[in-house]
């Protein structure tokens, strides 16, 4: 038995933004027509900290992986992380490993192909500035995918830490075509120019006020993650028709669904099959919230592991 070992250079070398979005994509489409078995996270806690345990198969591609991520409060004193993340993609037909990945690479390149999916379908197809708030690893890999799918020009950043800023500045300018990318002077500022708002944040409080929203823009939350946090307001849902990767984990999940209350229209997945439309109109304001799939990690685990071996990347290990 053989095993492919991939670090987080092998795993951003194997697939590109595009190829993540295509594969992210076919697993929303899979999960929204009940062809996915997707079963709860499952909480392993130990003396110092908690263990999560995220398996998905996707009936139509074969996709089959589990993500292990585990968050431990004290390892920083140990020159540790505090949330590392590790992935297996397995062989459905012999439930044999094929692969061990890196995961928090993975998990940023599959969340930013989320938001490049909601993208393709819901942002109007000239938008060309961006709204970011946020600076940080997500914030960088949202603004790739939106660069992947729409002509960015301008991207208006919104961030506290400047050296942050200078860090997105500097790898956004390798990027073909590169995005002029700009301070925002506030909050306000930045919303009001915007074609696409993407939000990134750890916050708790929402990041602008709703009102400043232009017709026909098209906003993605993928930071709040807990049913307390808010990164966009009520104002923005009530404005917005709402879509979300999953009803179900959107409800239990998503602190600015649940805060505003919110009607939720569609899942991205039954837009993706054409059984709920994308954009309906051009003054249409829409808003995709992603809390995360397990399903998300299950295809692009395959594609990256598909490419690798394409590529020659990673280490293969026997282990019989």
């Amino acid at each position: 038995m053989q095993i492919r070992l991939l670090t987080a250079s092998d795993v951003r070398s194997a697939l590109s933004m595009r190829g993540a979005i295509d594969a992210v994509a076919t697993a929303y489409a899979q999960l929204a027509a009940g062809k996915a078995t997707m079963p709860l996270r499952v909480k392993v806690p130990t003396e110092k900290g908690v263990t999560l345990l995220m398996p998905a198969h996707l009936h139509e591609t074969g996709d089959f992986a589990v993500k292990i991520v585990s968050v431990f409060g004290e390892n920083p004193a140990l020159g540790l992380p505090t949330v590392t993340a590790t992935v297996m993609a397995l062989d459905p037909s012999t439930g044999l490993p094929l692969a061990l990945m890196e995961g928090d690479s993975l998990t940023a390149l599959r969340t930013g192909a989320a938001g490049g999916v909601a993208t393709r379908y819901l942002a109007r197809p000239d938008a060309a500035t961006v709204a970011l708030f946020g600076a940080g690893v997500q914030a960088r890999s949202q603004l790739l995918a939106a660069a992947t799918e729409r002509p960015i020009r301008r991207v208006l950043v919104v961030d506290p830490f400047a050296e942050a800023i200078e860090r997105l500045r500097a790898e956004v300018a390798t990027w073909p075509d590169a995005p002029e990318v700009i301070v925002a002077t506030s909050p306000k500022a930045a919303v009001v120019q915007a074609d696409i708002v993407i939000a990134a944040t750890t916050t708790k409080t929402p990041l602008f006020d709703g009102n400043d929203l232009k017709p026909g823009t098209h906003v993605t939350g993928v930071g709040s993650f807990t049913p307390e946090m808010q990164e966009i307001d009520a104002v923005t849902l009530s404005r917005a028709r709402v879509v979300v990767d999953q009803r179900e984990a959107a409800m239990a999940e998503a602190g600015d669904i649940i805060i505003a209350k919110a009607a939720i229209d569609a899942e991205i997945g039954e837009i993706v099959n054409g059984t709920q439309p994308g954009r309906q109109s051009d003054d249409q304001i829409t808003y995709f919230k992603s809390v995360g799939l397990a399903v998300q990690d299950a295809v692009a685990a395959a594609a990256v592991l598909k490419a690798a071996e394409a590529k020659g990347l990673g280490t293969v290990i026997e282990m019989s």
